[in-house]
């Protein structure tokens, strides 16, 4: 009696599963739709040729650009260390936006009237195929466009205080196949954050369906000489953005051109 309980119990999970999956379109005649917040790295498997590069030297046209940061910004940076390092492990997903985050993104201010370009919070996107389709809200991005998003250039992923709160990397990939997919592009750029460690990504199309990334080292941004390098990475990509949109301006327009990748110099 008691296996047939236990046969009996295992069958009624796997239709509670079932009907879960089918919520999730993941099951019958719907098209797979993930989520980015919940997408995981067996989901990015599943759906493509994905992986990392370990290779350290892709990342030395963006974080070797000379770049002088005044005495000003220094100690801006220091006094955001002063007030926040102690509660940066211990700060909610948004305590951490306000307090720390935001005004580091802030003082980078990609915001430009001329390019028409800025930041986004919270903004909703989607990425449809005959095969899947990704939605959700990313947590900040660098678009062009001023009242809406029109075309995204650099992500960040996600404002967590650790790892046990969900992993933000496949997350990160996948906003970025969606940006290079969407903006017909083969490259593209964004971070991830986990507490106060900083990780720069690159992503890369190599073919339909492939794609490669490189990981950038751990950067403490609880350390005044690491929070100094993520906010010269963070210019670096501003002018990486406006000198696309200015070429981009400035060329014929193609419906099959990809942007040249630019460097941070302009």
């Amino acid at each position: 009696m008691k296996r047939e309980r236990e046969v009996q119990l295992l069958h009624e999970i796997e239709e509670l599963k079932r009907k879960v999956r089918v919520l999730e379109g993941k099951e019958g005649d719907q098209i797979p739709t993930y989520q980015y917040s919940k997408i995981r790295d067996t989901d990015l498997k599943t759906l493509f040729e994905i992986e990392q590069k370990l290779d350290g030297r892709r990342f030395d046209d963006w974080f070797h650009t000379p770049r002088d940061i005044d005495q000003a910004t220094v100690s801006f940076l220091t006094e955001l260390l002063d007030e926040n390092t102690v509660l940066i492990e211990r700060y909610s997903e948004e305590d951490l936006k306000v307090n720390f985050l935001v005004p580091l993104l802030n003082k980078v201010r990609f915001k430009s009237f001329e390019k028409e370009m800025r930041e986004f919070y919270e903004l909703p996107m989607t990425y449809a195929t005959e095969k899947f389709i990704f939605n959700g809200t990313v947590d900040f991005v660098v678009a062009e466009g001023l009242v809406e998003s029109k075309k995204p250039y650099f992500f960040i992923q996600e404002f967590k205080r650790s790892e046990d709160y969900g992993n933000p990397r496949p997350q990160l990939l996948a906003e970025l196949i969606s940006a290079v997919e969407l903006n017909a592009w083969t490259v593209i750029k964004g971070a991830y954050i986990i507490g106060g460690s900083w990780h720069f990504v690159i992503l890369e199309k190599v073919d339909r369906e492939t794609y490669h990334y490189f990981l950038s080292q751990n950067f403490d941004s609880t350390k005044l000489e690491d929070l100094t390098l993520i906010y010269k990475h963070l210019l670096c990509v501003k002018q990486e953005i406006l000198s696309m949109i200015e070429a981009e301006r400035k060329r014929p327009k193609r419906t099959d051109e990809t942007p040249p990748e630019q460097g941070c110099g302009g």
